[in-house]
């Protein structure tokens, strides 16, 4: 059975503005699904372990709920990435959500795991602002993972959309293009993923399931 692994912020606070963040559930619970449906396991890391902060669940979303139901016991203890052997996944799937922005980077067992699931045949998989656990990932070779990769992320102008642009610690898509990053996407908040040689990055929100098809069909 293939697995999944899916990473997620520990970071529970939205800079300055007294907001709560997290990691965004619905990037986790409908992307799961579409593994779940294609006979795959799931699991959970997170960059402190424990239980990770969570945001955007939403009361009309059964998806999430059923997903939230049927996983309460994993993501109240969550592992740290120091933990975790990379021969285990056939994939890692970065998680979205604000709180991304502030961790990811800095997380460098995350990044090493990531960067072994990839060098021994295995997908590395962002959606959102998971891109975020992205810059920081390095191949054997010491070139940047997404370096002369197609990648998608949230955009400059999805985020000057929010109003966030002047709280996050950096542009996320201006960051990945400095990493050498072929950076696509759509309109805004429009579902958009893209794949290039097993790693798969989609825009937003309305991407994750998207990015889920496109993992398995990567390693198929």
């Amino acid at each position: 059975m293939p697995k999944v692994l899916f990473a997620l912020t520990s970071h529970g606070q939205l800079g300055d503005t007294g907001r709560n963040t997290g990691f965004y559930v619905p990037e986790v619970a409908h992307p799961a699904e579409v593994f779940r449906a294609h006979g795959w396991d799931i699991a959970f890391v997170s960059v402190t372990g424990g239980k990770p902060p969570r945001d955007g669940v939403k009361d009309d979303d059964t998806v999430t709920a059923d997903f939230l139901t049927a996983h309460e016991e994993q993501l109240a203890s969550t592992p740290t990435a120091g933990s975790l052997q990379a021969a285990d996944y056939d994939a890692i799937y970065y998680a979205g959500g604000h709180g991304a922005m502030w961790d990811f980077p800095h997380d460098g067992a995350l990044a090493k795991l990531a960067a072994a699931i990839y060098e021994h045949g295995g997908v590395v998989a962002a959606v959102c602002h998971g891109p975020a656990g992205l810059v920081s990932i390095v191949r054997a070779d010491g070139t940047p993972l997404v370096e002369g990769k197609q990648v998608a992320a949230f955009t400059n102008e999805e985020e000057e959309a929010v109003g966030l642009t002047d709280v996050v610690p950096f542009a996320l898509e201006s960051a990945l293009i400095e990493k050498g990053a072929k950076f696509s996407k759509t309109s805004n908040f429009s579902e958009y993923a893209v794949a290039d040689t097993r790693l798969v990055t989609g825009q937003n929100p309305a991407s994750a399931a998207r990015v889920a098809e496109l993992v398995i069909a990567e390693l198929s």
